[in-house]
């Protein structure tokens, strides 16, 4: 480039102090010249390079929380490896035949270090490792003076637990401690199995004689100890050593009985006792996996090592170094492993919407604010063009420039959000960091050497050109995800399912630039035909826009159109997302609330009557509903689920959920008699396989057989999940009149808003309350039995919604569209500083023709508010045009949490609302600047005279 020495006129020698004049440094003449420009340009660079390093950080971060928040709420044993060693009857320390080292307590120490040792990326320490050694069955206790709630004997494990007195306290009698051969062997059990079961501290328990031994072992209670924990995860997986807890046993033709189990707590010494109680023993150890250390992005490295550990070579050489050839490795992760990358994948995409489009938007500001710096430097550019610069002396020194304000400013933002966010990986931000760097440096400088290339004609046709290319691509974008689906990646979002949607939004914009001065020159000629020269000049002015262009600038469109179309896409998502999850929690629950109780219990008319009258039922019905019944046809019984209620409530309760709707008509009728056939609705899949016939005959649980008659059929029905199961809905006055045992229900539905605290204090109180498993839990709440379960789908869709790597896509969606609208203001700010100067003359000149000051602010918002409205409304279609080309790709059940239908169904008000919240951000902030700024540029232009 030429310096203003080269083109002056040369200088004598004798010049003097002149001869030694070199022209100032350009960067810092120009930051002196204009020190308020490069303190914005140098604040933006610092926001957008912030916000692009943020993302990927605050990406990595959710997902890494949603991980192991995913983990630990599964629990303890969800995410444990369990490695187990059996020792039979007839194994004294022996292995396949061959000698091995005796099993005791140090053994089993040893053995729980070296498993630990060897879970490498899995990070389990040898202090956190639960082992010991337990009995395989337990046996029958035949002591007559313990509890039996169904006249079956209680049973008891025998258990031997490393670290038991940290988690126990005694409170009677002594530890248990050496067994004497001969001799019970001396146990400890807790407190809560002690009450329960009516042990004493002193008893003996005999147990039943075994096939394998000749005398039945013994136990003595030496000690009655107090659980320190019931929650504390030292107690998962094991025989219920903490309590008494209540099983159920099968017999043949009879209810189920009820009998309590627990388990012997012995001393390390005792192990030989607890191979011989029943059928040998089982050495186990529960390493609890490091949920803090594990990674999202490592997820699969992870899985491979835990897969060598449960059943490859890693588990091959554990067997070999415990000399236990039997060990055995399992664990839930890997199921829990794939669960997690699936939900990952499922919220990737919702996560990335959202920030996709601040991206974009980002993008055009950048654009707004190199092309704000060109117009302002334009006659600089020009001057120096004229005197001789080169382009690329030029773009130089403009780099050096921006380099002075955009690097540092870059480099503290990098540094600041490293800083504020820490992750283990860096890698993907400071990359994210330095491209949008680059763009900032270079948009200015590339923008300014066009000025040095000869305008080339045919312009109007490369534009042409280049928007067609834009809309093919868009095209084929969208057909692709349409064809596929949504596709996933190792990152787990679908970059042409993203990219979509930012398509879109360019093809909109591009469109509405096209098409806007069409409706503003017709405004426009209106306005003409009016009296007052205000509205038409600011129509006219919005329809061809200012300066060298020729009809309104795209940029300021774009940014708009991108923030409302990402942002109406993803608040359709979410909402879908969240209608989904309601009504799958009402199928789940059969209505909004629903009662069930054990086998053998019925729901009494009076507990009906009372929470019919609870705040908020509409409508609410007891219902039979059992599995066990048979259509009898020839010498063929097909099983179904049979449901008895009464029609009209079951019928509300269908219509509200909108699943088997019927007539209650359809059931209604008298049996006339002990012969006559109960009207029935039988399912579409059941009547198929009947066939035509219209009477059969259903076999009872009781052994009894009902005759109905089929008035009808239904797809689905509320007391039951899936659309094609086999079943029958009865009436239950006609079918309880032949068959009573259809007149005990055993579930009760409701529909209505239903508070699920005071249901449960009505279940107890009506129908658990003879129940004497019934009793207070520690925080003083009253907790129901075994058996007994109160749903609501209010709480149903709380727990499916109780989601954290959703939640933390959610925020971060909301938060890219809180940033997108803020960029959009900026961008529309901008596009009005950008129009000021030749703005400002105008109104300058009509001031001195008479325009009130109050008239210049109006022409100024008819000049830049129609914009705005018409990329407000162009971004809300383009948003329900995407939800409409892209829905078809999704499949929400994952973000649901249940089975859903595919497909995004077109919902308008969360896009009206994205888009007049935009449309009102931005239409405030253009008001207030042509408040604050017009009056003072206008009277700033009256005193200094035309420019």
């Amino acid at each position: 480039m030429t310096s203003p020495d080269e083109t002056a006129a040369p200088r004598p020698a004798d010049a003097g102090p002149w001869a030694a004049h070199r022209p100032a440094a350009w960067v810092r003449t120009r930051l002196r010249a204009a020190p308020l420009a490069a303190l914005l340009t140098a604040a933006l660079a610092f926001g957008t390079v912030f916000l692009a390093t943020a993302y990927p950080r605050l990406l990595d971060r959710t997902a890494d929380q949603g991980l192991r928040e995913f983990l630990r709420d599964r629990g303890p044993a969800a995410t444990s490896v369990f490695a187990v060693s059996d020792r039979g009857i007839d194994d004294r320390g022996r292995a396949d035949g061959a000698e091995g080292p005796r099993v005791d307590a140090a053994r089993l120490d040893a053995d729980a270090a070296l498993l630990a040792a060897r879970t490498g990326i899995l990070g389990v320490a040898p202090g956190d490792v639960v082992h010991g050694s337990r009995s395989r069955k337990p046996r029958a206790l035949i002591d007559p003076g313990l509890t039996r709630p169904d006249d079956a004997d209680p049973t008891m494990d025998l258990l031997y637990v490393q670290g038991l007195r940290d988690h126990v306290t005694l409170a009677e009698g002594s530890w248990p401690g050496t067994p004497v051969p001969g001799e019970p062997v001396p146990i400890a059990i807790s407190r809560d199995a002690a009450d329960t079961m009516g042990i004493r501290l002193g008893a003996v328990l005999r147990t039943g004689s075994s096939s394998l031994d000749d005398e039945a072992p013994r136990a003595e209670v030496v000690g009655i100890l107090r659980v320190n924990d019931h929650n504390d995860p030292y107690w998962t997986d094991l025989p219920c050593p903490d309590r008494a807890c209540l099983n159920f046993l099968r017999r043949q033709g009879k209810l189920p009985a009820r009998y309590w189990r627990t388990a012997g707590l012995v001393d390390g010494t005792a192990l030989e006792q607890v191979r011989t109680w029943q059928l040998g023993a089982q050495d186990f150890w529960r390493l609890p996996v490091g949920v803090d250390r594990l990674r999202a992005d490592r997820l699969a490295e992870t899985d491979q090592a835990l897969a060598s550990y449960l059943t490859g070579a890693t588990a091959n050489t554990l067997a070999n170094e415990t000399q236990r050839p039997g060990l055995r490795m399992t664990s839930p992760l890997p199921v829990l492993f794939r669960q997690a990358t699936a939900r990952r994948e499922a919220a990737a995409s919702l996560a990335t919407i959202g920030p996709a489009g601040l991206v974009g938007v980002g993008a055009v500001v950048l654009c707004l604010a190199a092309a704000l710096t060109g117009d302002r430097r334009l006659a600089e550019l020009r001057l120096l063009q004229a005197r001789g610069a080169s382009r690329t002396g030029a773009v130089r020194r403009l780099l050096g420039e921006g380099a002075v304000t955009v690097l540092p400013a870059a480099a503290v933002a990098t540094a600041l959000a490293l800083w504020l966010l820490p992750t283990p990986r860096w890698g993907t931000a400071v990359l994210a960091a330095t491209a949008v760097a680059l763009f900032s440096l270079l948009a200015f400088p590339l923008r300014a050497a066009r000025l040095w290339s000869r305008a080339r004609p045919g312009g109007r046709r490369r534009r042409l050109v280049a928007e067609l290319a834009v809309l093919a691509l868009t095209a084929a974008a969208v057909t692709e995800v349409r064809r596929r689906g949504v596709a996933t990646t190792e990152e787990g979002a679908d970059p042409l399912l993203v990219v979509a949607p930012l398509l879109l939004a360019l093809t909109g914009g591009l469109l509405l630039a096209r098409l806007q001065p069409l409706p503003l020159g017709a405004l426009g000629r209106i306005a003409a035909r009016r009296p007052g020269a205000v509205g038409f000049l600011g129509l006219a002015r919005a329809a061809r826009g200012t300066g060298e262009r020729k009809g309104p600038s795209v940029l300021p469109l774009l940014a708009l159109l991108l923030a409302v179309t990402t942002a109406g896409f993803g608040a359709t998502v979410l909402g879908a997302v969240d209608t989904a999850r309601v009504h799958a929690a009402r199928i789940s629950v059969g209505g909004d609330a629903s009662v069930l109780v054990p086998i053998g219990v019925t729901v009494p008319p009076a507990f009906a009557e009372a929470a019919a009258a609870l705040p908020g039922i509409r409508a609410s019905t007891p219902v039979w509903a059992d599995t066990e019944v048979f259509v009898l046809g020839g010498d063929d019984a097909t099983r179904i689920f049979a449901v008895v209620a009464e029609p009209a409530a079951y019928a509300e309760i269908s219509r509200s959920l909108g699943r088997g709707t019927f007539d209650p008509v359809a059931l209604s009728g008298d049996t006339g008699g002990p012969d006559a056939a109960v009207p029935a609705l039988l399912s579409t899949t059941l009547a198929k396989q009947l066939g035509p016939e219209a009477t059969h005959r259903l076999r009872l649980p009781s052994g009894g057989e009902l005759p109905i008659a089929t008035t009808g059929t239904v797809d689905a029905t509320p007391a039951l999940q899936g659309d094609d199961r086999l079943f029958v809905v009865l009436p239950a006055g006609p079918a309880a009149a032949l068959a009573p045992e259809l007149g005990r229900p055993n579930l009760w539905l409701a529909t209505g808003s239903v508070d699920q605290d005071a249901l449960r204090r009505l279940v107890r109180e009506r129908i658990a309350s003879g129940d004497e498993r019934t009793a207070p839990t520690p925080d003083g709440q009253d907790a129901l039995p075994d058996g007994y379960t109160v749903c609501t789908s209010a709480a149903v869709t709380a727990e499916l919604g109780d989601d954290p790597l959703q939640d933390s896509a959610a925020r971060l969606f909301w938060t890219a569209v809180i940033g997108a609208g803020a960029l959009a203001l900026l961008a529309a700010l901008l596009t009005l500083v950008r129009a000021a100067p030749e703005r400002t003359a105008l109104l300058a000149r009509l001031r001195t023709m008479g325009l009130r000051p109050r008239q210049g602010l109006a022409l100024i918002l008819i000049e830049t508010l129609p914009q705005t409205v018409a990329a407000a409304v162009g971004g809300g279609l383009v948003a329900v045009g995407a939800v409409a080309l892209l829905g078809p790709a999704f499949d929400l059940s994952i973000l649901v949490g249940a089975e859903t239908p595919r497909g995004l169904p077109v919902d308008v008000p969360p896009v009206l609302l994205q888009t007049l919240g935009l449309a009102a951000l931005v239409s405030a902030g253009v008001v207030a600047e042509a408040l604050v700024a017009g009056r003072r540029q206008i009277a700033t232009e009256l005193r200094a005279g035309d420019q």
